[in-house]
């Protein structure tokens, strides 16, 4: 079973033992062309607010966690990124469905890989998995989409 929280809070754990960091990630940052656009977007998407504006910065509030700020860029990449963010939903299609009406879409090209796999209007991909643990096989697929 696939459980990365749990994973997380064995690994916290273990680094904590070795030394206590004093660092947290506070906002994760995406370059894009147009700030105030998926700032709306990711807004929308996760229920959070805008909780600031500064410069080409637009932040929204991440409440206990970290927050996501979008920072303009003339070049940001796109398609698959190095970093991307894994969103949790109790039903993973019906936030699909919510989140295409958005403005967002799903990338065909990752089906065969058994997950949700999304682009933003900029392009910058992100995951969407089930709130409950679900199977990975020795090569990396899941089963939570039903293979579909």
């Amino acid at each position: 079973m696939f459980r990365p929280a749990a994973a997380t809070a064995g690994a916290v754990c273990q680094s904590r033992r070795m030394s206590e960091s004093q660092v947290r990630i506070t906002d994760v940052i995406v370059d894009c062309r147009d700030p105030e656009r998926l700032a709306a977007f990711w807004s929308a998407v996760l229920g959070s607010r805008v909780k600031v504006r500064i410069g080409p910065y637009v932040f929204l509030d991440g409440g206990a966690g970290p927050g996501m700020g979008f920072q303009r860029s003339d070049t940001p990449g796109t398609g698959k990124n190095r970093v991307h963010l894994d969103l949790r939903a109790v039903d993973p299609r019906a936030e699909q469905r919510r989140i295409e009406e958005l403005g967002g879409r799903r990338l065909p090209e990752y089906a065969e890989g058994g997950f949700l796999v999304m682009a933003d209007p900029e392009g910058n991909v992100f995951c969407i998995l089930p709130e409950q643990a679900f199977d990975v096989d020795d090569a990396g697929r899941a089963d939570y989409l039903g293979g579909a």
